[in-house]
């Protein structure tokens, strides 16, 4: 997206004022009404002094005095009822924007992510949205109480000596110019803040995600030395600001020094003239330190709003976010599927026709989000094909295996079926529609996917496993758990099923977390059973025992099945060989064997592999 102006930022924050406009009509009223109040105290302070001048009864000057109380009393009651609403409302406001950015993350592709820092976007969720929160409740509710209590100060002026009015507001001439030069310069500064942070969110979140990596290899020392010299580049920005923000206030106070020294100079010599009285002559004098307080506080308000307008920016980069590659906009509905009769289960029908596939552009993982948009649309003219022309079909309820050296596009494979990637070239059907015309929901509906890194939540074990059933089913799960050769692991846990595991699964194996993470794509029942190597961190015993599970609850449905052991594909209905994104062998294992090609090799090699180590 574009860049946007302080005032363009601000302007998309108004709709979500919309919700709470009564309560917002509600504040500033109270705002309004408080400093009108609060502007008729020192009238009433004028007119006691020249009371007792003029020796008015003590009756009067009570009544009088009861009245000041009255009102300061109603100001300060008006003053909370605009704090609760305001604030709150900015509270909302910042909950609102938070879901809503979430909401939109939620529906951006893997392209994107690959081009944003997780740190980046924390920062964005965080610091940015706190200080969106201040532009839009405490920003708006002393902007507003600036402006109407100078206004009515001004006003009270005015009325006791417009000539002393004027003598004091000449020294405010140049305060316009000071809020203008220096509020741009608060913007771009405070962005060079933002951005700062989050380059040290990212790289305290990567360190935080790979503590094993950083130990295994003695690097304490060196990210240490790295986060200390992003602290001392955020520091200097920090501090750059907080010089800018140093000269704000200051200026701001000597221009109402200044309009104070005049007042004692020409008020007083009025007063010795005769032309106003004691008491407004000490009234001019709150005026004028009523008017004061507003000028240093539009500073203040000022920095407030140019930080909610450079964070609003950033926020909306999020918001304004699309799919680079997939786009969900179809409207498509799958047949109904076809179920075996003496399984129950069903399958799809899987093919793919031509397809090529490469991954996006790299590029920097920070910066501006249209830079990254635009490099992705402009990618490399010469990408290198992760898939070429790669064609096959697997029939409702059959079973493909796809073997394959690191890097043979093994993984990209499986990634277009639920489109976490788009191919460039071709087309890819799930019985007969092709699945960009498919809504993304049903088409994931059908699709129980295993990835090779298994991701696990800090959820309970059972959570984990139930992940994206419609309703917790303890049955299902422990079926999926039992076909995943899981049981024994969720016995030997302190509370079953319901024991809680932390970050990312870090109390279980990588062989307990695969087994988890299949258990998981199991429950669902799905027609198409998606697995990337699923099995690669189990050891061969259990892998077999897996193996022999599967059969049973695959029997029906479609699956697809990554990996580099042979003994994981030798049962499939259809084995076909990947060799730098393009098929090079395909049949059944037995017919593959006896070609003695690239198949054969990897067979032979494994099986000595596996006679070393029995050795």
């Amino acid at each position: 997206m574009p860049t946007l102006t302080a005032r363009q930022a601000l302007r998309r924050l108004l709709p979500y004022y919309h919700p709470y406009r009564l309560q917002v009509a509600a504040g500033l009223g109270s705002v309004v009404l408080a400093a009108a109040l609060s502007a008729l105290v020192p009238s009433f302070l004028q007119r006691g002094i020249d009371a007792i001048r003029d020796g008015a009864p003590p009756t009067a000057i009570l009544r009088l005095g009861g009245v000041m109380l009255v009102t300061a009393v109603a100001s300060g009651l008006l003053r909370f009822v605009m704090r609760l609403l305001l604030n709150g409302i900015s509270r909302r406001i910042e909950t609102d924007l938070r879901r809503d950015v979430f909401a939109r993350l939620t529906t951006l592709d893997a392209a994107w992510f690959a081009r944003w820092r997780t740190g980046d976007l924390m920062a964005r969720l965080t610091n940015d949205l706190s200080a969106v929160r201040m532009g839009a409740g405490p920003a708006v509710m002393y902007f507003t109480n600036t402006v109407f209590g100078g206004l009515f100060a001004l006003a009270m002026m005015v009325r006791i000596s417009p000539r002393l009015s004027t003598a004091a507001l000449l020294p405010m001439i140049g305060l316009p110019v000071l809020m203008l030069r220096l509020g741009r310069r608060v913007h771009a500064r405070f962005e060079a803040v933002q951005s700062q942070f989050s380059q040290l969110s990212t790289r305290a979140q990567e360190n935080l995600a790979g503590v094993r990596v950083v130990r295994a290899y003695r690097q304490e020392a060196a990210e240490v030395a790295r986060f200390n010299a992003l602290g001392d580049r955020y520091l200097e920005a920090n501090v750059r600001l907080a010089r800018l923000n140093g000269l704000m206030n200051p200026g701001f106070s000597l221009l109402a020094g200044l309009a104070a020294a005049v007042t004692i100079a020409v008020g007083g010599q009025l007063l010795i003239d005769g032309r106003i009285t004691v008491g407004a002559y000490v009234a001019f004098g709150i005026y004028l330190a009523m008017l004061t307080w507003p000028l240093i506080a539009l500073g203040w308000t000022t920095n407030l709003f140019q930080r909610a307008a450079a964070s609003m920016a950033r926020v909306l980069e999020l918001l304004d976010a699309a799919p680079l590659s997939v786009r969900d906009t179809g409207t498509a509905v799958l047949p109904p599927m076809q179920r075996a009769a003496h399984t129950g289960q069903g399958g799809r029908r899987v093919a793919f026709r031509h397809v090529s596939f490469h991954y996006p552009a790299p590029t920097a993982a920070h910066g501006d989000g249209a830079a990254r948009d635009a490099e992705y649309e402009g990618a490399s003219p010469k990408p290198r094909w992760v898939l070429r022309d790669v064609s096959f079909d697997i029939p409702a309820g059959g079973t493909l295996a796809i073997v394959g050296a690191t890097g043979s596009g093994k993984s990209a494979l499986m990634d277009l079926i639920p489109r976490l990637f788009d191919a460039q070239e071709g087309e890819i059907r799930i019985d007969g529609v092709d699945i960009r015309d498919l809504p993304l929901a049903e088409l994931r509906r059908e699709i129980g996917y295993v990835p090779q890194e298994a991701l696990l939540f800090s959820e309970t074990v059972g959570e984990n496993i139930g992940y994206g059933l419609p309703a917790p089913d303890p049955a299902m799960i422990e079926e999926a758990a039992g076909i995943a050769q899981l049981r024994e692991t969720i016995a030997a846990l302190p509370d079953g099923v319901d024991t809680r595991l932390g970050e990312r699964g870090i109390n279980l194996s990588g062989g307990q977390k695969q087994r988890a993470a299949l258990a998981r794509a199991l429950a669902r029942h799905p027609g198409i059973v998606l697995l990337d190597d699923a099995l690669s961190a189990v050891d061969t015993q259990t892998e077999a025992d897996i193996l022999r599970g599967l059969r049973g609850a695959l029997q029906g449905r479609t699956a697809i099945i990554a990996s580099h052991r042979i003994s994981a594909v030798r049962d499939a209905d259809h084995i076909i060989v990947l060799e730098a994104g393009q098929i090079t062998e395909q049949g059944t294992h037995d017919t593959l064997v006896h070609r003695g090609g690239r198949y054969a090799e990897l067979l032979q090699r494994q099986q000595l592999l596996e006679a070393i180590e029995a050795a």
